[in-house]
């Protein structure tokens, strides 16, 4: 169930015969949307590294004007290079994990189930949850729990998680949640524990970096006029998306021109949008998303 699915494909103003990206194919909701609106010679391009999202194309999608990329979206960039495409007229990002990766028992992104603590969103490459919790060090786990989780006691969980893996590896989400649980009050358990696990994610995938170089890449192949459409689930990855709108840089430090204008590629479209009651009820992974969407200026840099 796509979220904001009008509000975020609408945003993207599509021309009939346009390029369009959308960086997190998941569940394939915006793409079908997307290429329900596009006519002749126009294409879609849609990337998502997890192999389980490619099962999700359906049989009649038209595969002249689709094209499935499995890949990080970091590397927007280089693929667009290529296919051969210079300039694309729209790019959405509907951001965070999917209802699928939270379902899914197996990969360890959600505390409901007891799994492998993994959470790689590519399967193929990199640190598990449970390399990172056996192996770095108690001062780089507290930074990931503060800086990703903006947990105020990461000290504390980093200390009895080293604690804990000197007498046993940690390899499960139940091996992990009978050190840290205790750690928690009771009535800020389950938001805490969100917090925790999502910095765990945020680690093993990289995401602030990824998004990152996904930015400024939608910033050098949009063509004036062109949109990016994005949905953010958390403060961390909001205040960078917000920031390259409205500065042109992650950190939000606006920068002048001689004349003291901003020196900005972006103009806003919109200030923020949130899913209404209907859809938050319907969809509970709705409740904290935010749509922000953005137009490239046509006085190109």
């Amino acid at each position: 169930m796509p979220v904001l699915l009008k509000e975020s494909v609408d945003g993207l103003n599509i021309k009939p015969g346009g390029i369009y990206v959308d960086v997190t194919f998941g569940g394939g909701g915006h793409s079908r949307e997307i290429l329900s609106r596009l006519e002749g010679q126009a294409h879609l391009y849609s990337f998502d590294q997890d192999a389980d999202a490619e099962q999700n194309i359906q049989g009649g999608t038209d595969t002249s004007r689709f094209t499935f990329v499995r890949s990080n979206f970091r590397y927007l960039k280089n693929w667009m290079r290529y296919y051969g495409v210079d300039h694309i007229d729209g790019l959405l990002a509907d951001l965070g994990v999917s209802s699928h990766h939270f379902d899914d028992e197996t990969r360890g992104f959600s505390f409901r189930f007891d799994a492998p603590l993994d959470m790689r969103m590519n399967k193929r490459a990199g640190m598990t949850a449970a390399d990172i919790v056996n192996s770095y060090d108690e001062e780089a786990l507290a930074n990931v729990f503060y800086l990703y989780g903006e947990l105020k006691n990461s000290r504390r969980i980093a200390a009895s998680l080293a604690k804990a893996r000197s007498e046993k590896r940690i390899e499960t989400t139940q091996d992990f949640l009978a050190v840290v649980e205790k750690l928690f009050p009771r009535e800020r358990e389950k938001k805490d524990m969100a917090r925790l696990f999502q910095a765990l994610r945020i680690e093993v995938n990289h995401e602030m970096d990824a998004l990152r170089e996904m930015l400024k890449a939608a910033e050098e192949l949009l063509a004036p006029g062109g949109r990016l459409s994005v949905i953010t689930y958390h403060s961390l990855e909001d205040r960078i998306v917000k920031n390259i709108m409205k500065t042109g840089n992650p950190e939000g430090k606006l920068q002048q021109d001689f004349f003291g204008r901003i020196d900005c590629p972006f103009k806003a479209v919109n200030k923020v949008t949130i899913p209404d009651r209907d859809e938050q009820e319907r969809n509970p992974r709705s409740r904290s998303a935010k749509l922000r969407i953005a137009e490239k200026k046509e006085n190109e840099r």
